[in-house]
């Protein structure tokens, strides 16, 4: 008994050094797979900003092309009016 008693100590530590390594090495694995997915997600997000700025361009140039106002300047026609009541 003595024996096993003296194998019990040596295996124990070694045991849970393997068990660490090995729980280190699954939570390094997750962390890897979770920062791909994550950085994936991010080029994914700026791949359709560039594609939403890209169609706001695009809605822009047909506005400019058929000639009406943008939706962020003031309508034209009331600075026509007002132009017009200050020279009659």
């Amino acid at each position: 008994m003595d024996g096993q008693d003296s194998q019990d100590p040596k295996q124990s530590p070694a045991d849970m050094t393997a068990f660490v390594q090995n729980l280190l090495q699954q939570m390094q694995n997750r962390f890897q797979t979770m920062s791909d997915s994550i950085v994936t997600k991010i080029d994914d997000m700026g791949n359709r900003i560039n594609e939403l700025e890209q169609s706001i361009n695009d809605l822009r140039a047909e506005m400019g092309v058929e000639g009406s106002p943008s939706p962020v300047a003031p309508p034209k026609p009331a600075e026509e009016t007002t132009k017009e009541e200050g020279s009659t």
